[in-house]
């Protein structure tokens, strides 16, 4: 069953976009083992009985095959299927295809129109689908605003998946390095109304690209009310250019002093570290007066610095090493 509907699809597919290459309409010609006419509907219909099998690599084929086609099948057509869709498999499944015209092609209009429907959508299943949808796309370039809603949706898991798409392509498609989209990050992280969820970003994107009023917002967090967000700012911080480190750093020192959680204190220190590193010693030393009980953590970081390591993985590294060794 399974292999008779991956040849009918891949051979419905294939004539689909060979016929859409030559301008011409497909019809009920295509060679066996085609068994429903070889139509965009057609293909919509093994989609839907591909995601009933249930199997997860089979659906991950379906999806690769579609998106592949996508940007050659006829896009109106794609668009009204996605329109009347209401089951959210299927939805996401249409939602990635329109993605992907709008990556392979440089129109933003598909994709602007999945995050349309994500942000809108009255039911939460195909809200969670459409932000499923998004993930892996230049939703954060072609979308900036979405995720600043997808954050605040009234469903937890709708604003826990927006959050790890977020940490989640900002590392693996913009490394860091591209400031519109880490800005977006920070604006969702700051607009949302969970501290868990503006923790769980602050916490895990890259913050060296950012400019002045990004920084400057994440330090304007280091006075929240919620501890979990004081050191998801204290972290993110630790990460900024050499063009806001001062800043960073003034606040962080201010922090510290203020701070009764142990653990965010570890958290500032580490910063301040990663922030200053040599040049960091005379701060490490008054904090050590603040907290004694910060006394080995800082002494060891203090050790490290002294190896002069270029690289804050391998600082970090050999961080751990040491705190492994202690007695």
């Amino acid at each position: 069953m399974r292999h008779g509907l991956i040849a009918s699809l891949t051979l419905c597919v294939a004539a689909l976009v060979s016929a859409s290459a030559r301008g011409e309409t497909p019809d009920d010609s295509v060679p066996a083992p085609v068994t429903r006419q070889c139509t965009l509907d057609g293909v919509f219909d093994e989609v839907r009985a591909g995601i009933a099998t249930g199997s997860p690599a089979y659906r991950h084929y379906l999806r690769s095959l579609i998106r592949d086609a996508a940007t050659d099948l006829d896009e109106a057509t794609l668009r009204a299927a996605f329109v009347g869709e209401t089951e959210p498999a299927m939805v996401e499944e249409l939602a990635a295809a329109l993605a992907a015209r709008t990556d392979r092609l440089g129109d933003p209009g598909p994709l602007r129109s999945v995050a349309a429907r994500a942000v809108a959508d009255p039911n939460p299943e195909v809200r969670l689908a459409l932000t499923r949808a998004l993930q892996g796309t230049s939703a954060l370039e072609q979308t900036p605003d979405v995720y600043g809603q997808l954050v605040r949706d009234g469903s937890p898991a709708v604003r826990e998946l927006a959050a790890q798409n977020l940490v989640t392509d900002l590392d693996g498609i913009y490394a860091g390095q591209n400031r519109p989209a880490a800005e977006a990050g920070v604006r969702a992280a700051i607009g949302a109304d969970d501290p868990a969820v503006s923790a769980r970003i602050l916490g895990g994107i890259s913050t060296e690209s950012l400019g002045a009023e990004s920084a400057r917002s994440i330090r304007g967090l280091l006075t929240s009310p919620s501890s979990e967000v004081r050191e998801a700012a204290a972290t993110a911080l630790g990460g900024v250019s050499a063009d806001e480190a001062q800043g960073a750093r003034t606040a962080l020192i201010a922090l510290f002093s203020a701070e009764p959680d142990l653990a965010l204190r570890r958290s500032i220190v580490e910063s301040v570290v990663r922030l200053g590193r040599s040049a960091a010693a005379p701060d490490l030393a008054r904090m050590r007066q603040v907290e004694p009980r910060l006394a080995i953590d800082i002494a060891e970081w203090l050790q490290v610095l002294g190896l002069e390591l270029q690289e804050w993985s391998l600082i970090v590294r050999e961080k751990q090493r040491l705190e492994q060794e202690r007695p």
